[in-house]
């Protein structure tokens, strides 16, 4: 096989098993906790964003 066949193969598998973790994730009601927590560690990013934001620009 060629180096090209072998590095495709190899995407192929990685991204099918990719897969098959997302849909047990899905399909087993995982990902609603986690969607939550999601939720609520963006919301504190987006302030601790626009904190730091409001004092580099006061800083100048």
């Amino acid at each position: 096989m060629e180096k090209r066949s072998v590095v495709k193969l190899h995407y192929a598998l990685v991204f099918f098993v990719i897969a098959i973790i997302a849909a047990v994730f899905g399909f087993t009601g995982i990902a609603a906790g986690a969607a939550e927590i999601a939720k609520i560690l963006f919301y504190i990013f987006l302030v601790v964003f626009v904190v730091t934001l409001l004092l580099g620009v006061f800083r100048t």
